[in-house]
């Protein structure tokens, strides 16, 4: 067993609670088979290694599609909040590094990295927003632009009043109400 591959009992474990919430969220995947999500996920030791991740950290990943061209299934974290364990992070390493004190313990991309996933985009966020409200009282970091980050920016979304909001902060800010939600193709 490699470092990114879970033992068969952890596997078991995981695939039962994704299949789970599979079951009980089917508005996330209408159309969508557990069965070959399933067998999907078997096959690739690493997505599950990432899918764990995210369920470890309080991402609660769920299948939200099926890329026709790609062949991949699309998993979000679908946690009510952002992820309890990928909270109080700036947005990216050089943000980390400029810091001179107080710095928080990570990145949101470094820790996205790390795990195998990438943070939403805004249009994933707006997706993730169709199929439920989230992040009604924390915010979290999605994919910044280039030409804003360069300037120093990040952005972040979090929905209120019933809407979805984008906004902006430096990328070196932390907040605790503040993570990253991520995605991961299969």
């Amino acid at each position: 067993m490699s470092k990114k591959e879970l033992s068969p009992a952890q596997s078991e474990e995981l695939l039962n609670t994704l299949k789970t919430r599979f079951e009980k969220h089917m508005n996330r995947h209408k159309g969508l088979e557990w069965a070959k999500v399933k067998a999907r996920l078997e096959g690739n030791p690493g997505k599950l290694w990432a899918l764990d991740d995210m369920e470890t950290t309080g991402g609660e990943p769920d299948v939200v599609g099926f890329d026709d061209n790609t062949r991949e299934y699309i998993f979000y974290d679908c946690s009510a909040e952002s992820p309890k364990g990928r909270r109080s992070l700036c947005f990216d390493h050089e943000a980390l590094e400029s810091r001179k004190e107080h710095k928080p313990a990570d990145s949101a991309a470094n820790m996205a990295a790390s795990m195998g996933i990438e943070l939403l985009t805004e249009e994933e966020y707006r997706i993730l927003q169709t199929l439920g409200e989230f992040d009604l009282k924390t915010s979290s970091w999605v994919q910044t632009p280039p030409a804003i980050r360069k300037l120093g920016g990040a952005l972040f979304c979090d929905r209120r009043f019933n809407h979805v909001f984008l906004y902006h902060n430096g990328a070196e800010s932390y907040y605790g109400a503040r993570g990253f939600r991520g995605s991961l193709r299969a």
